[in-house]
């Protein structure tokens, strides 16, 4: 019996000529994975909806010039820190830290230059799974240490699975995640806000009005984070609190019920009756409805995204927790491995 084939494909070229390469894992009636060298990114994610019909239910970017110009993340490996860091400043043992800051004089998703615009190496590539590396250097964007970073793509029958780990010369902060937005409608179908949302957390973590957690988390009852039963996005994006004026919609960190590999979140579109659920072994979530697409960037499919056009799921640390020594830390030491478990299971209703 015959191996399946590999499928890998040259898809653009870095602006120093290095090429970026678009490889895909899964097959039919499953779900296909095109994954990018630049970013790590996940560039379309194809499934079989409910309708019978398959379609991608990710947003992404025609080419490499538009992915290197957007600031939107999409699809990224992000790194070395997802979500912000107040002022761009923290203590790491007794010796303080600056790191690049551009979001409103904070650093967000590791700094200008993150692990999303860098070019990832191939470390091994089959039908169903995909490794990629990258090496950050010591000083890169202002973070210490050395760190060496693996992303692992698999496809598993209806389950689409992410792990990443690093390891680190000198003691660091490390916070990895993924930055796919979804859209179960299919991509450049409109915009989420009838899809249904369930959050898997009691709590969500309010922000001041450059993103930075105010303090302490705060219970998401009588307020439009409460996705405890499954709601339309829509209403909540929409609603008359200071909280979500500021943001534009939502783009908070909920503090997720459990421990270990569980459900954070399900997603659902009504209309193709297609669902996802992300399961993770991360503390927090951080749900971002899309509030900055502003019809700058192209789509894959020749649109433009525009505000609320997808959602994003983003397990993580919390933001801001080197300023935050009672939540879970972020700090990875010589000898030790950070390790992150996602998963996105999909399947259909009635």
């Amino acid at each position: 019996m015959s191996e399946k084939p590999v499928q890998d494909r040259l898809f653009g070229q870095m602006p120093d000529g290095r090429q970026v390469r678009l490889l895909t894992i899964g097959e039919e009636p499953g779900p296909v994975v095109e994954v990018l060298t630049l970013g790590a990114a996940v560039h379309r994610l194809l499934v079989t909806c409910g309708d019978g019909e398959r379609r991608n239910v990710v947003l992404g970017h025609p080419d490499v010039e538009e992915r290197l110009a957007s600031g939107d993340y999409v699809g990224g490996t992000i790194g070395r820190y997802a979500n912000r860091i107040a002022g761009g400043r923290f203590t790491l043992d007794g010796q303080d830290v600056e790191v690049r800051t551009h979001d409103r004089g904070n650093s967000l998703h590791g700094g200008p230059e993150g692990f999303d615009v860098r070019l990832w190496d191939v470390e091994s590539h089959t039908a169903d799974e995909l490794v990629l590396s990258l090496t950050s250097p010591d000083g890169d964007q202002g973070f210490p240490g050395v760190l060496n970073t693996r992303v692992r793509y698999t496809v598993e029958e209806d389950l689409v699975r992410v792990e990443l780990h690093a390891t680190t010369g000198a003691m660091t902060v490390v916070n990895l995640t993924n930055h796919a937005y979804f859209n179960l409608d299919g991509e450049g179908a409109g915009t989420i806000d009838d899809h249904v949302l369930l959050v898997e957390a009691d709590e969500f973590t309010p922000v001041d009005a450059t993103g930075i957690p105010t303090g302490a988390h705060e219970p998401v009852a009588g307020t439009p984070f409460d996705f405890r039963t499954p709601m339309k996005i829509g209403p909540a994006i929409r609603a008359d609190h200071p909280q979500v004026s500021d943001a534009r919609g939502i783009d908070h960190n909920y503090v997720v019920r459990g421990n270990g590999l569980r459900r954070a979140a399900a997603l659902a579109s009504r209309r193709t009756r297609t669902t996802v659920e992300l399961w993770s072994d991360q503390p927090g979530l951080q749900v971002y409805t899309g509030n900055f697409l502003d019809g700058a960037r192209r789509s894959t499919s020749g649109g433009r995204y525009r505000q609320g056009d997808g959602v994003a799921l983003e397990p993580q640390l919390f933001p801001d927790s080197p300023h935050h020594p009672e939540w879970p830390s972020a700090v990875l030491r010589p000898g030790e491995t950070y390790a992150a478990h996602l998963e996105w299971r999909f399947g259909t209703t009635s």
